[in-house]
């Protein structure tokens, strides 16, 4: 009972260091994202999201596969122009290569206006490196 009790206490312990330091991968892959977005940063964008990503726009527009991904992305940052920011809230681990991210996304307006929005990201570690797979973006009703 006592050896049963340790490989618990030991695989929590592991799995706490594991969480830990892959939530912060999740967080520094959001940041990436918002940087990119705000520049436009094509290659960076590329590097970064999955070869299937779908994004679900708070217009109810969907965009299926990287290339609908990367025009629509690059589309709304020129039609509306402004700083982004994207603040993690929570990472949850539905497996060791499979997280899901929800963040504050808020968009300050070239006319002191902000949207403030919830986006979720789903990522995959593929190949040692953590990759975005899937976002949802909502904008709550007021």
């Amino acid at each position: 009972m006592k050896c049963i009790f340790l490989i618990t206490i030991n695989l929590s312990l592991i799995s706490a260091v594991f969480a830990q330091g892959n939530e912060q991968a999740i967080i520094d892959l959001v940041d990436q994202y918002g940087k990119a977005r705000t520049e436009k940063n094509v290659d960076q964008l590329n590097a970064i999201l999955f070869e299937d990503i779908d994004q679900l726009v708070s217009t109810g527009e969907w965009r299926r596969g990287l290339e609908e991904s990367l025009s629509g992305m690059l589309r709304s940052s020129t039609r509306q122009p402004g700083s982004r920011s994207l603040k993690v809230e929570q990472v949850r681990f539905l497996t060791p290569k499979t997280a899901i991210a929800d963040a504050r996304y808020t968009i300050d307006n070239g006319d002191g206006t902000q949207r403030k929005m919830w986006s979720t990201f789903v990522m995959v570690q593929q190949q040692q490196q953590w990759k975005i797979a899937a976002i949802r973006n909502m904008l709550p009703r007021k």
